[in-house]
């Protein structure tokens, strides 16, 4: 019979976020993959779990997906975890579950920690229905994703790196306007968390005006009107 591939979210900063189901299947797989097993080395022994971990990111996981499955074919179970947050959600994860459904796997994904969500929620922009876009292009394809979101009037949500986020807001501004309501959040969950709400143009100059720029950033936009 086959295994089970379990899909295990983990906190983004707090670690009281991690879920007593979570640290229970950590320590009942065979094997953890994760992005780097540093991080999620500390992790692990904050809760005491002692079971091996195996590194499976953006560079090697094309490499690894037939292996993994195949060991998971065999009756292993695995966890996947990525350095925080929810695996297959701007993180590896997507094209292991898609090759163990295909070979007959199961795939159970665990609820747990992710920004997505409270930034959504706490940036007081309508989030009944709204779309995710995760990381802009660093370099070629920004502009035609904003063209393609001219139209939208979902509320829109981004991830992006505290390099380049005045950028995005600056691409925001001259795409949607400066006058569109947007928000941002960063450091969810950890001692310097900070939401700023606001129009675009409002966005950037208090960024602008900050010494430094820290922490990853969740960025909330308006969707047309």
């Amino acid at each position: 019979m086959a295994g089970k591939l379990f899909l295990v979210p983990t906190p983004i900063g707090n670690l009281d976020d991690m879920t007593f189901r979570a640290v229970k299947t950590l320590q009942e797989v065979s094997l953890v993959l994760c992005e780097d097993t540093r991080v999620s080395g500390k992790l692990m022994k904050h809760f005491e779990i002692t079971t091996p971990l195996k590194s499976f990111h953006q560079h090697n996981e094309h490499k690894l997906v037939e292996e993994m499955t195949r060991q998971l074919a065999t009756g292993q179970s695995f966890a996947m975890i990525s350095d925080a947050g929810s695996p297959g959600i701007s993180d590896p994860g997507f094209l292991l579950v898609r090759e163990c459904l295909a070979q007959g796997v199961q795939v159970e994904s665990l609820p747990g920690a992710t920004a997505l969500i409270p930034a959504l929620v706490n940036s007081g922009l309508p989030c009944d229905r709204f779309v995710f876009e995760g990381f802009l292009p660093q370099k070629k394809g920004r502009n035609k994703r904003m063209e393609a979101l001219l139209e939208e009037t979902k509320t829109i949500v981004f991830y992006e790196s505290p390099y380049r986020v005045v950028k995005t807001f600056k691409l925001f501004k001259e795409f949607f306007g400066g006058e569109r309501k947007a928000s941002y959040s960063r450091e969810i969950t950890k001692l310097h968390e900070e939401t700023f709400r606001g129009t675009v143009d409002q966005v950037i100059a208090h960024l602008e005006a900050k010494a430094a720029i820290k922490g990853e950033f969740v960025l909330i936009l308006e969707g047309k009107q």
